[in-house]
């Protein structure tokens, strides 16, 4: 049996992965988390979540359950979240970790840390996605330098960083695909008189608005033909579902920050 600890897990996703977990015969829920001042802690995750009561009350601190846990699935923020993988290489557990919005340096400290142990980390958890990277690695090298490209992604109007994780993944394949340097070459929305779009640019723009689950579109578009390739969440349980996988995955991976495309590709092979 895999036990299953989930931070955040009062929000969508939290919610959708305490009921997901439920479902699963091979895994249990023996830990919630949420921030401090939420208005849930102490109340038991299972009613939060609107299924059964699971006897397992929300608490603010990792430290009370992470002993009775393999691994930590992580839908938070960046600060609480690289608190709690500290916590994690301390007890030696695996952790999913699916939080976006990190910083460079906050992203070197994970990378640090997570070699440690056995960490999967993705900006996303779709099978679809996850097949999208792939195939955007072959459409640039093979469309080359001669076509623009543009990265635009749309979430709801609660989401806090931009733009999405998810954005910047696609952005970084592409870019990676032709030698660039997202750094370099990425632009970040436009206003004004900028003057001609530069020829190695990957624009990339956020959209927020109602309760959008996520949608991704990467276009490259050349002279006389403009091919898109567009990825859309209908509701954040494909994501759920997605981070359960990798949960089992992880608990008997090889040390190391591994990617989710390892999780849902290799589970086909």
């Amino acid at each position: 049996m895999i036990n299953v600890i989930v931070n955040g897990a009062c929000g969508r996703m939290g919610r959708l992965i305490t009921k997901g977990v439920t479902q699963q015969e091979d895994m249990q829920l023996v830990g919630a988390i949420e921030y401090a001042q939420h208005p849930e802690i102490g109340n038991d995750v299972g009613i939060v979540a609107g299924i059964n009561e699971l006897g397992v009350n929300i608490t603010s601190k990792l430290s009370d359950v992470i002993e009775n846990g393999d691994v930590v699935i992580e839908f938070s923020k960046p600060e609480a979240s690289l608190n709690h993988l500290r916590q994690i290489v301390e007890a030696d557990k695996a952790m999913v970790l699916a939080t976006t919005g990190f910083s460079s340096d906050e992203l070197a400290e994970i990378h640090e840390l997570a070699s440690k142990i056995r960490c999967v980390m993705a900006p996303n958890m779709s099978l679809g996605v996850n097949v999208m990277i792939k195939a955007l690695e072959l459409i640039a090298k093979s469309l080359g330098d001669d076509y623009d490209i543009e990265v635009i992604e749309a979430h709801h109007n609660h989401k806090a960083d931009s733009p999405s994780g998810t954005a910047l993944r696609l952005a970084e394949t592409v870019a990676n695909a032709l030698g660039r340097d997202l750094d370099e070459v990425g632009v970040y929305g436009r206003h004004g008189i900028i003057g001609p779009r530069q020829k190695n640019q990957i624009g990339i723009h956020a959209i927020r608005g109602g309760d959008i689950a996520g949608d991704h579109t990467v276009m490259f578009a050349t002279e006389g033909e403009r091919l898109s390739v567009v990825h859309r969440a209908h509701s954040p349980e494909a994501f759920a579902k997605g981070a359960i996988r990798a949960a089992r995955w992880v608990v008997n991976a090889s040390r190391g920050l591994h990617d989710v495309s390892e999780v849902l590709f290799e589970e086909r092979q």
